[in-house]
């Protein structure tokens, strides 16, 4: 916690000074002579209270010399400040340089909110335990009876709940366990008969449509069917029965 809190406030600050250097290269303004820019200068009425506290820093920690050479450039030429042209190209070398900086640090913040995709494409796989091993039909209804819902690695391996329905067969859909939320596995609480997320309070119906956030969709499903004794799992790319909708993850 305390690195993510270092990390975020030196984005912060990275993020307050690009911001000071873009305001400044994209409001200077072309002065008509020195004596007009130095009335403006030192107008508040002219200034933002953003600019005044930046100018007054900025003058009280610069060396006499600086000082000293800065009035020589401008008594020498008042109109110094570069044109419009020159003012635009420098904005964008400004904005090409910083972009990739900017992309690269909030794009892993992007890509951490953004829902996980899966649980679609590919064909039909067989379901595998813990251990990738297949299961029959036949193992599974020796420790498994009606409702009871329990994982297996399905389609691109991630976790899927196979429910077992009153007529002690298997459902005709099964439910990929990752929360839509932030990718947490979501277990099944038989007690109170619904999915419930440990990380962040999620929970969703026995057929995996969300009933409490902050997860923003149903869990994703797959088909399942008993072929010839193994258990197979295969694509849902239908309409979502729950949501009369395509469904998110195809």
């Amino acid at each position: 916690m305390a690195q993510s809190r270092s990390l975020v406030l030196s984005v912060a600050v990275n993020a307050l000074l690009v911001g000071v250097l873009l305001y400044s290269v994209a409001f200077a303004g072309k002065t008509e002579n020195l004596q007009a820019g130095i009335r403006a200068a030192c107008n508040k009425a002219t200034m933002t209270p953003f600019q005044h506290k930046v100018n007054n820093y900025l003058w009280k920690h610069s060396s006499p010399e600086v000082r000293k050479a800065t009035a020589q450039a401008f008594l020498k030429n008042p109109d110094m400040v570069p044109d419009m042209g020159k003012r635009k190209l420098m904005n964008n070398l400004v904005l090409a340089a910083v972009a990739p900086t900017v992309i690269s640090t909030l794009g892993p913040y992007a890509y951490y909110f953004y829902p996980p995709q899966t649980g679609g494409g590919g064909g039909a796989v067989g379901a595998l335990d813990k251990l990738g091993n297949p299961i029959s039909a036949a193992q599974w209804f020796e420790t498994h009876k009606k409702n009871a819902r329990d994982l297996v690695q399905g389609i691109k391996g991630d976790p899927t709940y196979l429910i077992v329905n009153e007529e002690n067969t298997f459902n005709s859909y099964g439910l990929n366990a990752v929360c839509t939320h932030l990718g947490c596995v979501v277990p099944w609480d038989a007690g109170e008969n619904k999915f419930k997320c440990p990380c962040h309070g999620s929970q969703y119906a026995p057929d995996g449509h969300v009933i409490r956030g902050p997860a923003p969709r149903p869990l994703a499903l797959a088909h399942v069917a008993d072929v010839e004794g193994k258990i197979q799992l295969a694509p849902w790319t239908e309409t979502d029965f729950r949501t009369g909708e395509k469904p998110w993850w195809v």
